[in-house]
């Protein structure tokens, strides 16, 4: 692969890079007191519609979907570059580029699975970022590591499906410009196939039945700006037939093809999160003075920081390869590259950001300093998508076929 980015992505970079020198970093801390000041911790403060409203302006929209007709148009390749850009300010920069989880997803899913109703009701405000969405899968009472455990059920009867189950963490649910749910349920729950019992339902927020019950926190925090992360019940909420996505048992097949890209984006955000970790490590090192000398002069801090550049491009560079992969032998034939990126990024960057904690010293864990908060994410995402250990187990056994 050509590791120079095409003219269109160096454009898109150096406008990307603009405008979060001039908009997005100096909105950090307005967003923070702005919030303090609203009604509801869930409400969107006003410098973030500002923030959209200006990259909607620049072309800064939209950017990660491929479809020309819907986004952009950008490969993966050509996009997870800006993606990695977005990761220096995460609760900020993806929500303000309509390129934020699981509204991207949810997009995707709709773009490639919905019907014309259903992306004329449904996708069409999502890309013009009018409503926020969520996807509803994980369950509090199974492993729902494997999504052939979940229990929600999804039961025609006759122009309709009833939907009845418990799902939490998810995403996005709590933001009142949340209004769709995609529900992932079982439909046939007594096939023989186990990848084909499970189907994909719209769900909107406001069906009788449907209760958003309560915020999950992460490590103590409550997520306000991508809308939280909520328990949610289904209690026999009817919807028209016409709201399933695809057809009954594909609902295994929408997630994995859901999920190929979304660990693109999030590697390349993680990057970009360890990048603004550096930059803060080292900041922070030339500035404070420990033992008589500056911190930037303590050997195990060199140590530190060198070792987070060799990883932080070391990553990059298989993320890169596997955006190449997917857009030229696609998303099937990047198996082990994607399964790999998901493996070794969050782990390595939740190392990076603890390192770059502990050389803040009590203020990294504070709030003064993005850092907890990055950790949290960071730290969130070797479970989030699948378990590490469920692509381990996936990758460990693709590679002993080889010698069966």
């Amino acid at each position: 692969m050509d590791f120079a980015f095409d003219a269109r992505t160096e454009e898109l970079r150096a406008k990307l890079l603009a405008f979060m020198d001039e908009h997005v970093y100096p909105a950090e801390a307005v967003a923070e007191e702005q919030r303090d000041r609203l009604a509801s911790p869930w409400d969107t403060p006003a410098v973030v519609e500002e923030l959209k409203a200006e990259a909607r302006r620049q072309g800064l929209w939209n950017l990660f979907l491929p479809d020309a007709e819907y986004g952009a148009g950008l490969t993966n390749l050509q996009y997870a570059p800006l993606a990695e850009i977005t990761g220096r300010s995460p609760q900020l920069a993806p929500t303000a580029l309509n390129c934020a989880a699981p509204d991207t997803g949810n997009m995707e899913v709709l773009s490639q699975f919905g019907d014309e109703q259903q992306k004329k009701q449904w996708l069409e405000p999502l890309l013009a970022g009018e409503i926020r969405s969520a996807f509803a899968m994980t369950e509090p009472e199974v492993a729902s590591s494997d999504a052939t455990n979940i229990t929600t059920h999804i039961e025609r009867d006759g122009d309709e499906y009833v939907v009845t189950g418990r799902k939490w963490y998810i995403s996005g649910a709590m933001n009142p410009d949340c209004k769709i749910f995609i529900v992932m349920g079982k439909t046939d729950p007594n096939g023989e196939d186990i990848r084909r019992q499970q189907s994909m339902i719209l769900v909107p927020r406001d069906t009788p039945g449907v209760t958003v019950k309560r915020a999950m926190r992460v490590f103590g925090y409550e997520d306000h700006y991508h809308g939280g992360h909520a328990e949610v019940i289904f209690d026999h909420a009817r919807v028209p037939a016409s709201n399933l996505v695809g057809e009954e048992g594909g609902g295994f097949a929408i997630a994995q093809a859901r999920l190929g890209p979304g660990r693109i984006h999030h590697c390349m955000r993680l990057i970009g999160m360890a990048e603004r970790a550096i930059e803060l490590m080292c900041r922070r090192a030339v500035s404070r003075d420990a033992f008589g000398k500056a911190l930037a002069q303590q050997g195990v801090v060199h140590n530190w920081i060198a070792d987070a550049r060799v990883t932080v491009e070391q990553l990059r560079l298989l993320v890169l390869k596997t955006a190449w992969l997917m857009d030229t032998v696609g998303n099937r034939g990047a198996h082990t590259e994607i399964q790999s990126i998901k493996i070794a990024t969050p782990r390595a960057v939740v190392d990076i950001i603890d390192r770059a904690i502990q050389l803040h010293g009590a203020g990294g864990v504070s709030q003064d300093f993005p850092l907890a908060e990055l950790y949290a994410g960071a730290r969130t995402l070797m479970i989030a998508d699948g378990p590490d250990e469920v692509h381990q187990r996936s990758l460990a056994r693709r590679e002993l076929k080889k010698y069966l």
